[in-house]
């Protein structure tokens, strides 16, 4: 499959990019996190409201990833690898290993619990971890939605080629082309990689778009922005952006934007504060036979606490 070739008018100009993200990063004991989302200068991209890069890592001993079983409402998780491995657990009873270019979807709807753990195979041996999480953000008549989750091979999402670019559709529509991953809203989440001076172009019928530079560099009308970066560009015409001389991977998201702002705490999303305090409450009880909330199947035996400063904080929200 390919899009077609790319004419030289489309090209963004720097006026077309909204918002500028630099992500804050976090030491998680030689492990490197980057989150891009949610930023001061905005909450969301589309729907999307939490994007973390997770590395890159090297691990040379049995240390890996080590997720406790947490909990999760209003939002749909997504996890996509470029290195490494891990497993999901989650309290529906899934139990799945996800490998660079798969796709694991958990919507958590009304309420979720899982863990993310590399395997004891892989921690015997040296290994890496580089990979990207997002949160989606639900509609607000699909909040309360019961949880579920996919998995997608490699091979099972849209992939396509044109003059030294490639992408693969993770998730939504673009590009005349579906992911499998169902979704409850209008969204596009695309991987790419570009050889030296190769082009991408945007998908031109989605509200809100953004790309986040993962590794090389992009040229927007001679402006170079680097791995580690996040432009939010101005709804609007066909744009399209170049790679630096060293190429660059990238990813592209967005969709429509949502009918109001979401409240976070913790891991926790909603339209209602409200909906977040009963959910918090929940958690703390710790009630897994018969509350909304029970610990993955498997995994078990210990969970993340709230604690006496996550208490302390108030559900938050931004402008957009």
């Amino acid at each position: 499959m390919s899009w077609n070739p790319l004419h030289p008018t489309y090209a963004a100009s720097v006026d077309d990019i909204e918002t500028m993200i630099v992500p804050r990063s976090r030491d998680l004991g030689g492990f490197e996190v980057r989150r891009a989302l949610p930023a001061p200068q905005r909450q969301m991209v589309g729907p999307f409201i939490f994007f973390d890069q997770m590395g890159p890592a090297e691990f040379i001993n049995e240390n890996g990833i080590d997720v406790r079983p947490h909990p999760h409402i209003g939002l749909g998780t997504v996890t996509y690898l470029y290195e490494g491995e891990f497993e999901h657990r989650d309290s529906l009873g899934t139990r799945q290993m996800i490998y660079p270019g798969e796709v694991n979807w958990m919507l958590a709807g009304k309420g979720v619990t899982h863990s993310e753990r590399t395997s004891e195979e892989t921690r015997k041996t040296a290994h890496s971890m580089f990979g990207i999480q997002t949160w989606v953000a639900l509609p607000e008549d699909k909040e309360d939605t019961n949880p579920d989750f996919e998995h997608h091979s490699k091979e099972a999402l849209p992939f396509l080629q044109d003059n030294g670019a490639s992408a693969r559709l993770i998730l939504g529509t673009g590009y005349g082309e579906t992911s499998p991953v169902t979704m409850q809203s209008d969204i596009f989440y695309v991987d790419v990689t570009l050889q030296p001076g190769a082009w991408f172009p945007l998908p031109d019928d989605h509200e809100d778009r953004g790309i986040y530079v993962t590794t090389g560099s992009i040229e927007v009308a001679g402006q170079i922005y680097q791995a580690g970066q996040m432009m939010i560009f101005k709804p609007g015409d066909k744009m399209a952006v170049k790679a630096g001389p060293t190429g660059a991977r990238l990813l592209a998201l967005g969709g429509a934007t949502l009918n109001g702002p979401r409240y976070m705490w913790w891991n926790f999303v909603s339209s209602s504060p409200e909906k977040i305090d009963l959910a918090k409450e929940s958690w703390k009880s710790q009630d897994w036979s018969q509350g909304p909330f029970s610990l993955p199947i498997g995994d078990d035996k210990e969970f993340i606490p709230i604690t006496p400063e996550m208490e302390r904080m108030r559900p938050k929200t931004w402008d957009r």
